[in-house]
């Protein structure tokens, strides 16, 4: 992709999943990674020996450089220090990723107000704390930039038993479009992706359980879930110059998802 090598990427919640896949996409273009985790430093360090080992062919001399910060993007004060610390590290911060993300599960009269408060914190105060204290720098230094939110096809797609992680991202969409207004005149583009049904650690409820997982992909149109490196492509994407007139969209990437597959089949006039 053009226009990431040498670039500086921080992506939140890189210790799994799809930001795992994401830390190691940009790092293979030639990104310097900043990887955030909350709670499990060894995860981080494997996405970090991953990254260097794909991105690099010579590791002890390779151009691209990894840092690990641990950090719980709620909290206004570790936001703050993630952004700081990795443009310390790197002298610059050009690309963030708002991938942490949590949900819970419950039926919406039954949800208690903590367990709200906590899907919203991180989802979408997380992911706004961090795109403030990014743009901050780069308005201050009148730099280019990219922020990428990492949202659902439930932005748009109501979510019964998980309210709050509908809002969330939800919200997110809306951050994405205003941010991408507010800031476009500047160079900061604002975009997102909306992954369908992934394949990853946090859905191993039912990736992990074939009767589920056949009821999971009998609703998606390509019949299949999607994985966390496709996501990553698309991420590399937009963060790149090749999407260097994108700005304020949510790409939707779920095997048709979205098209609401349950209405594939003529059944009105």
């Amino acid at each position: 992709m053009k226009g990431l090598v040498g670039k500086t990427a921080l992506i939140t919640g890189a210790s799994s999943g799809i930001g795992q896949a994401i830390a190691i996409r940009l790092a293979e273009e030639g990104c310097n990674i900043v990887i955030n985790y909350r709670s499990n430093p060894d995860a981080a360090e494997d996405t970090r020996r991953i990254a260097m080992e794909k991105a690099c062919a010579d590791v002890e001399n390779c151009g691209v450089k990894a840092l690990l910060l641990k950090g719980d993007v709620s909290k206004e004060e570790d936001a703050i220090a993630l952004v700081q610390q990795s443009i310390d590290h790197f002298g610059q911060l050009d690309i963030l990723i708002n991938n942490a993300g949590v949900q819970a599960d419950s039926p919406s009269e039954a949800l208690e107000a903590d367990s709200f408060d906590w899907v919203l914190g991180v989802n979408l105060r997380g992911a706004y704390l961090c795109a403030r204290e990014t743009i901050k720098h780069l308005l201050a230094h009148n730099r280019p930039g990219s922020v990428i939110n990492i949202s659902s096809v439930h932005e748009i797609i109501p979510r019964p038993q998980y309210l709050s992680y509908s809002i969330s991202k939800g919200g997110m969409g809306n951050m994405t479009r205003t941010l991408a207004l507010e800031y476009a005149a500047k160079g900061i583009r604002v975009n997102g992706i909306g992954p369908g049904a992934t394949i990853t650690p946090i859905n191993d409820e039912w990736t992990d359980n074939p009767a589920k997982k056949a009821e999971v992909e009998s609703h998606i149109p390509m019949g299949r879930a999607g994985t966390s490196e496709e996501m990553a492509a698309a991420v590399a994407f937009l963060a790149s110059d090749e999407a260097a007139y994108i700005t304020g969209q949510t790409l939707y990437i779920d095997g048709g998802l979205t098209l609401y597959a349950d209405f594939r089949e003529a059944w009105s006039a």
